[in-house]
């Protein structure tokens, strides 16, 4: 199902719902008022975005720090991966909706409620910003502590009202540290209006690092030696280049022939540079056409080389990676590689990676132009502010790194 489709049946059929849903909490409150409940077992709801599952990472450890229970999480299913990355949530506690159909929503947004009855889900904090149905799961879920963002007096989408504590979205902030107040607000023993009333330091931002083991580091060496029968270990340095970008906005795709040209002289920079283009394995016909332009035997097709929770093990094999605004950015801060990362109508000030990162964004007067509060959907035909970002601008905001590897 196509984003545009999700985003009409989530206004046409989510607006409705979440109106006569909230009708139906009012009136189940005013007949048997609601007891307030410890935390314990938390859901958080994240459905479309594998990035913010990293992103939520430190907000959900400080979560599992602070309550006696469990905690859950339900994402779209072709995004379980990224949650698997860390490990934070154990799989059997993950839940996923099937969004291939109508049907399967339906079918899986049955299976669900039950799924919450059985683990006694006692809390939700929705991690989404405009999603109706995310809404409506909250509500569905059936816990009676339930976190969101609530617009206030703010321009914003209409999501019901099914919040027990609502959270004011910052959009001046990294959007972890908006995550980390709506655990402020689940943990918090006092009414705040609204929540959360204190200052998060950029301190924790921490994210976790993944723990590899020597022998994953040979496999995916192994994997690299058998996509270029050249390749040396101990002489070789491998640069990533992410050229992808999901459909979700595609103003955020830089042109392959840029890419094209910085690799070009990444390559004649250092002659024992390796450049791997990687992706998924969907993407390899697209990753092809950019080593086609190159056409050089260093810059390698790796789209779909290695299987999803492999990406650690070759993040830290690797000298850097030099990618577009998506999740390889996020994927790869859970390693200590260097990322090179193009923003264009989203900002590096909400949405950076936690990880080492240096983001290249020109900054355009009308850029950001995604939030909230237009579903992150924009007018833009034209996304000047991925077009003024020249190759020349990334290889030499590149270099210092690349010198390292002399």
């Amino acid at each position: 199902m196509n984003v545009d489709t999700m985003r009409n049946i989530d206004h046409y059929a989510g607006v409705p719902l979440t109106f006569i849903g909230t009708l139906c909490k009012k009136t189940k409150e005013l007949l048997f008022p609601p007891q307030k409940v410890k935390p314990k077992n938390v859901l958080f709801i994240e459905l479309s975005e594998m990035g913010s599952a990293i992103l939520v990472d430190p907000a959900m450890r400080k979560l599992k720090q602070n309550i006696e229970g469990e905690i859950f999480f339900v994402i779209f299913e072709k995004n379980k991966p990224s949650l698997m990355l860390l490990e934070t949530v154990p799989e059997k506690n993950i839940f996923t909706i099937k969004e291939d159909s109508l049907f399967n929503i339906a079918k899986t947004t049955l299976e669900f409620i039950f799924w919450c009855r059985r683990n006694n889900i006692d809390s939700v904090i929705d991690l989404e910003l405009f999603s109706r149905f995310t809404a409506l799961l909250s509500a569905l879920s059936g816990a009676t502590n339930i976190v969101g963002f609530h617009s206030f007096h703010n321009e914003g989408l209409y999501r019901g009202d099914f919040l027990t504590k609502k959270v004011a979205y910052n959009p001046h902030q990294h959007i972890t540290k908006n995550f980390i107040a709506q655990v402020d607000a689940l943990l918090s023993e006092k009414e705040e209006i609204p929540f959360t009333k204190r200052v998060i330091s950029d301190d924790e931002l921490q994210i976790a690092k993944a723990v590899i083991s020597d022998e994953e580091k040979k496999d995916v060496l192994a994997i690299v030696s058998h996509y270029y029968e050249d390749f040396n270990p101990q002489k070789n340095r491998i640069v990533l280049v992410n050229s992808n970008a999901s459909d979700l906005l595609p103003q955020r795709r830089w042109d392959k022939k840029n890419y094209a040209k910085v690799i070009e002289k990444i390559l004649a920079y250092n002659e024992n540079i390796v450049i791997l283009l990687t992706g998924a394995p969907a993407e390899k016909e697209g990753a092809q056409e950019l080593a086609n332009l190159v056409d050089n035997k260093r810059c390698i097709n790796f789209a779909g080389g290695v299987k999803f929770l492999q990406l650690p093990a070759l993040y830290s094999i690797s000298a850097m990676m030099l990618t577009n605004d998506s999740g390889p950015a996020h994927f790869a801060s859970i390693t200590n590689m260097h990322t090179f990362v193009i923003f264009g109508p989203e900002t590096p000030a909400l949405y950076g990676s936690l990880g080492p990162t240096t983001p290249i964004f020109a900054g355009m007067s009308c850029s950001p132009c995604v939030s909230a509060a237009n579903h992150r959907k924009t007018p833009c035909s034209d996304n000047q502010c991925i077009k003024v970002i020249t190759p020349d601008w990334v290889f030499n905001t590149m270099r210092a790194k690349l010198d390292e590897l002399a």
